[in-house]
C-alpha cells in the first residue's frame, strides 16, 4: 500500500471509530441500578442552566451522569512495551484527566504471556524461583518460575513461557525462528518438578519461537530422531524438524507421570494448515517468506511423528499451535489445553460480576488486526460485555487496515494510542504518555456524544431550535 493510501486509510478509520464513540455515548447516560436490556440503555436528561453565550440558546450538559459512572478496564499488555497492569494504570489516568470522580475499576488480565508468573504468584502470596537457563538463542540467562501460594489443594508451580523463550529475549538482529529454541521452558519445568510439585500451570504467550515445544521436551528428557536413527541435536530450533521421525520419551522427568499439566493459550492457534502457528505468526517472528515455508513442512513433519505417538492426528487440534506450536509439545505430556480467558479468570478469581457493575468497557492491546478475534484479551472481554449490553472500547498501539472485523464481536469503536508516523523505537519508550493520552481523548468525545445527547432531548422536547437548520 502506497504512503499516500495509508494516509486516505488512516482517516477513513479514524472518522469511523469517532462516530462509533459518539453513537456509544449518545446513550451512555444511563441509571445502572436497574436491569437493561441488551438492546435498550435507559437516558436521563440532566437539569441544566441556559447559557446566554450560547449561540443558539441551547443548553449544556455538564459532563456528569446523573449517578456515579463505573467503568470497567481489562485490558491485555503491549508486548515489548507495557505489561498489563501498566496499561491499566495509563487507560485509568487518561480517564479521570476528563472525569476526576468517575469510578474506575480495574481487572487486567494476562493471556499467559510476559508477567503471568509474576502476577499470579502475587495474588496468591507466593513465591519466585530464580535460575539460570538457556534462552531462546542458546544464549544463558536467569529466568524464574513461581510456587503458588493460598489454598492450594495440591502444590502448584507457574512457568511463563515468555520468560524463557519469549520474542522480548530475542535480539531484534537475531529473530530467526528456524533456530530459537523453548529449551529454557522445559528446564523450568524440570525444576519445578524437581521441587516435588503435584500440578504444573504453564503459560503461552509473547512467544519468540517456533520449535513445537521440541526444546522443551528435549530439556525434560525426550529424544528426536531422523529417518536414518541420527538424533536431532537438542535446542537446534524448528527448523531442524524438518527430518524427524520418531520420537523417544523413555527418559522423560519420572514425575511427570504423577503431574497434572494446565495450559492457558490461545485455542484458536493451530499447528499446521492455511491457518498453521508458522504461515499466521512466523513473520511476526522475523521469519522470511522461505522461512515460513521451511518451518511449515518442519511442523508438518513434527506433527506426523507426534500423532504416531499418540495415536491421534493433532495437526489441527485447537491450541496445538500456541506459543510457536508448543502447544502440540505439551499435548505429548499429557496436558490440558484451556482457553487462556477462561483459564486466567478462573486464576484470578474474576468473573462475571465485574461487567454486571458498571456502564462502560475498556481494553487493549498491543496490535488490534483480523487475528484479535482468534481468541486474544480484546474479544473475549468483548464478547462476555455484549452478554450484559455494554458498550466496549479498544486501545491499541497499532491498528492493522482489517481491524474492522473487531466490530463483528462486540468492539464498538477502536483507536489507536499513536499521534504521528513516528518510529516504532521512539513509541515503544513513550508508550505510557501515548496510551494516557489516548484515553483521554476517547473520554473527550465521549462527554460530547453525551452533550449531543441532552441537547438532542432537549430539542426533541420543543424547548429549543435545531442545532443544524434544514435546507428550505
Amino acid at each position: 500500500m502506497l504512503f499516500h493510501e495509508q494516509i486516505i486509510h488512516s482517516l477513513y478509520s479514524l472518522v469511523i471509530s469517532i462516530f462509533a464513540l459518539i453513537k456509544q455515548s449518545y446513550t451512555l447516560v444511563c441509571t445502572p441500578s436497574k436491569p437493561r436490556s441488551k438492546t435498550k440503555m435507559i437516558a436521563q436528561v440532566i437539569p441544566m442552566q441556559m447559557r446566554n453565550d450560547d449561540p443558539i440558546n441551547i443548553p449544556i450538559p455538564p459532563p456528569e451522569v446523573q449517578s456515579p459512572l463505573r467503568i470497567l478496564v481489562c485490558p491485555s499488555g503491549f508486548k515489548e512495551s507495557l505489561d498489563t497492569l501498566v496499561v491499566a494504570d495509563c487507560i485509568e489516568k487518561g480517564i479521570k484527566r476528563v472525569l476526576p470522580n468517575v469510578i474506575v475499576q480495574k481487572a487486567p488480565l494476562f493471556d499467559g504471556g510476559e508477567g503471568f508468573a509474576h502476577a499470579l504468584v502475587a495474588t496468591t502470596g507466593g513465591e519466585l524461583r530464580h535460575l539460570k537457563i538457556t534462552g531462546p538463542v542458546n544464549i544463558p540467562l536467569i529466568s524464574h518460575y513461581g510456587i503458588l501460594g493460598g489454598d492450594q489443594s495440591k502444590k502448584t508451580a507457574v512457568v511463563e513461557m515468555a520468560a524463557a523463550a519469549g520474542l522480548r529475549l530475542v535480539p531484534k538482529d537475531s529473530r530467526d525462528p528456524t533456530i530459537t529454541t523453548t529449551y529454557g521452558v522445559g528446564e523450568l519445568m524440570r525444576a519445578a518438578l524437581d521441587e516435588g510439585v503435584e500440578r504444573l500451570i504453564v503459560g503461552c504467550g509473547d512467544s519468540g519461537t517456533n520449535d513445537g515445544g521440541a526444546g522443551m521436551l528435549q530439556a525434560l528428557g525426550a529424544h528426536f530422531f531422523d529417518i536414518h536413527g541420527n538424533e536431532l541435536a537438542p535446542a537446534s530450533g524448528g527448523a531442524a524438524l524438518c527430518t524427524v521421525a520418531d520420537i523417544d520419551l523413555s527418559g522423560l522427568h519420572p514425575r511427570l507421570k504423577y503431574v497434572e499439566i494446565e495450559v492457558a493459550c490461545n485455542c484458536q492457534n493451530i499447528l499446521c494448515g492455511p491457518k498453521g502457528v508458522a504461515r499466521v505468526y512466523g513473520p511476526q517472528k522475523g521469519a522470511t517468506p522461505a522461512e515460513v515455508e521451511l518451518l511449515d513442512t518442519a511442523l508438518n513433519a513434527y506433527a506426523s511423528a507426534v500423532s504416531r505417538k499418540l495415536g491421534r492426528d493433532i495437526s489441527t487440534v485447537p491450541g496445538s499451535g500456541a506459543s510457536g506450536g508448543m502447544g502440540t509439545g505439551l499435548l505429548l505430556l499429557g496436558a490440558k489445553l484451556r482457553p487462556r480467558y477462561e483459564a486466567v479468570t478462573e486464576y484470578f478469581g474474576i468473573n462475571d460480576d465485574l461487567f454486571r457493575n458498571c456502564h462502560l468497557v475498556f481494553t487493549a492491546e498491543g496490535r488490534l488486526d483480523s487475528q484479535t478475534p482468534q481468541g486474544k484479551i480484546p474479544a473475549e472481554v468483548a464478547l462476555r460485555a455484549k452478554k450484559h449490553g455494554l458498550p466496549v472500547i479498544a486501545l491499541a498501539g497499532t491498528v492493522g487496515p482489517d481491524a474492522a472485523a473487531n466490530y463483528l464481536i462486540g468492539i464498538d469503536a477502536f483507536a489507536s494510542i499513536m499521534q504521528g508516523p513516528i518510529p516504532l523505537e521512539v513509541a515503544i519508550a513513550d508508550a505510557e504518555r501515548l496510551l494516557t493520552d489516548a484515553a483521554e481523548s476517547v473520554m473527550r468525545v465521549l462527554m460530547l456524544g453525551q452533550s449531543l445527547r441532552v441537547r438532542d432531548s432537549v430539542v426533541a422536547g420543543g424547548r429549543a431550535s435545531l442545532l443544524v437548520q434544514p435546507p428550505k
